[in-house]
């Protein structure tokens, strides 16, 4: 009966060092930043196309870059959803609500207010802890009723502290950046002049 006894009692404690490390789920979306509403009437639409990203990062496991260069998947850190989704989504929010307008993306409108529809092509994102948090984005701003287009490309790179936390906020805030230029052009075709915000 010890014995057996003994042999639950190894199970259990070898049971409990195994134990596999928990997730932690992230995301783009969100924070005090991005919440702010529109206090003046809709003067816009806006379509947020799908975003692309490089296919090594196309995925929800952090990928981290190391000071030599090497890459590690993080399989206890994740984003919330797969990263084109996480970064359009944020955006979308960011872009409306600097502009007090409505995302009408695959939703029906009526055709009094002015559309205009954003691509955007992430062509690198960046993570290295404890340095910097980069996104590189070829992005277009098209009226849809002129049909003319205005494309851009904005590299935010931004410092971050340690840690997941830190990381993440450096990403934030590269949308942020992004999101305000975005914004910058849609306004300037208001005033007949968009053109990609000087770097």
């Amino acid at each position: 009966m010890k014995t057996i006894v003994a042999m639950l009692a190894a199970t259990v404690l070898l049971g409990a060092c195994s134990t596999t490390p928990p997730e932690h789920f992230y995301t783009l979306s969100g924070g005090a930043e991005s919440n702010l509403q529109p206090a003046k009437p809709v003067q816009y639409y806006v379509e947020m196309l799908a975003v692309s990203v490089p296919q090594q990062v196309s995925r929800n496991q952090f990928v981290v870059t190391a000071p030599s260069g090497r890459i590690e998947l993080l399989e206890q850190q994740r984003w919330a959803g797969p990263l084109a989704g996480e970064i359009g989504q944020a955006l979308s929010t960011a872009v409306t609500g600097e502009l007090g307008a409505i995302d009408v993306f695959r939703t029906p409108y009526p055709d009094k207010l002015p559309v205009y529809r954003i691509s955007t092509n992430v062509q690198r994102f960046e993570s290295v802890m404890n340095d910097h948090a980069l996104i590189d984005a070829v992005w277009s701003v098209r009226e849809l009723a002129s049909n003319k287009v205005v494309t851009c490309r904005t590299v935010a790179n931004q410092k971050t502290g340690a840690g997941y936390d830190e990381l993440v906020l450096g990403h934030r805030r590269a949308v942020q950046a992004i999101s305000k230029q975005m914004a910058d052009v849609v306004r300037g075709f208001g005033t007949g002049n968009p053109a990609c915000p000087a770097i």
